[in-house]
């Protein structure tokens, strides 16, 4: 069983050339679990799959990420005969956050009968959550207000940040079994993201070199990121993984 890492879009909200930030982790060549859910990213996802998303996990509610999801409410509730299985795994801190920003509008088909949340099987989730049998976490980071965008571990595989300034306690416990780190990370920080320099005076090197980054500003960031020696995601780069390992047995 082979797992990998394709992203849809790496760039920030502002680098529409790049897409918005979204992955979708792969088991054996096919779609398994999707991150986020951004316009442009939605469309790469189609161009690629010839589908739509069948589970996503969202981390926040900023609209580069969930900006998709009217497409997708409409390919779903319309759809004949309509799927019911689109699983949409979200933190539960972020549940009224995103109903205010995408199912709080009133009659969301003009003919009234529809709720925003028919289309799909929604799951709260806490530190963890199970999708296809396999055990996955689930963690807040630094991003505007407290606990209102988190990460998620596919332990050993991988631990993917979202937007976030430098999480190093975070990291230390959800990164602590040699996944590959997708990272936030532009030229420059600011408030509510990582910049290189935040990251090379809060991270050890071992952690540095596990680090896959995305989220920056445009073609000429990448280019100098990639010339200070780290890796760099690209919309529509393959990356693989290790396979996600299970929680250790302890004994009495």
């Amino acid at each position: 069983m082979t797992w990998a890492l394709r992203f849809q879009g790496t760039g920030n909200s502002s680098a529409v050339e790049l897409g918005s930030a979204m992955a979708t982790i792969e088991r054996d060549g096919q779609p398994w679990l999707t991150i986020d859910c951004g316009s442009e990213g939605l469309t790469e996802y189609i161009a690629h799959y010839h589908a739509y998303p069948q589970a996503l996990f969202i981390t926040h509610a900023h609209l580069d990420h969930v900006s998709g999801f009217e497409r997708l409410f409409g390919a779903n509730y319309f759809a004949s005969p309509r799927p019911d299985g689109t699983r949409l795994y979200v933190p539960a801190a972020l549940l009224p956050l995103l109903q205010q920003r995408i199912a709080g509008y009133p009659n969301v088909v003009a003919e009234g009968g529809a709720n925003f949340w028919d289309a799909f099987r929604l799951v709260p989730v806490g530190d963890a959550f199970w999708h296809d049998g396999v055990r996955l976490e689930c963690f807040p980071v630094r991003h505007h207000w407290p606990d209102t965008a988190f990460g998620l571990r596919l332990r050993g595989s991988l631990a993917w940040t979202g937007d976030t300034r430098p999480i190093p306690e975070q990291l230390a416990k959800f990164a602590d079994a040699g996944e590959l780190v997708a990272h936030d990370c532009a030229l420059r920080g600011n408030p509510s993201h990582s910049g290189i320099d935040d990251l090379e005076r809060e991270y050890p090197r071992g952690l540095l070199d596990r680090c896959l980054l995305y989220h920056y500003g445009g073609a000429g960031d990448a280019q100098a990121l990639t010339a200070r020696g780290y890796r760099v995601a690209l919309p529509g780069d393959c990356v693989p993984l290790q396979p996600p390992r299970p929680l250790p047995v302890t004994h009495a």
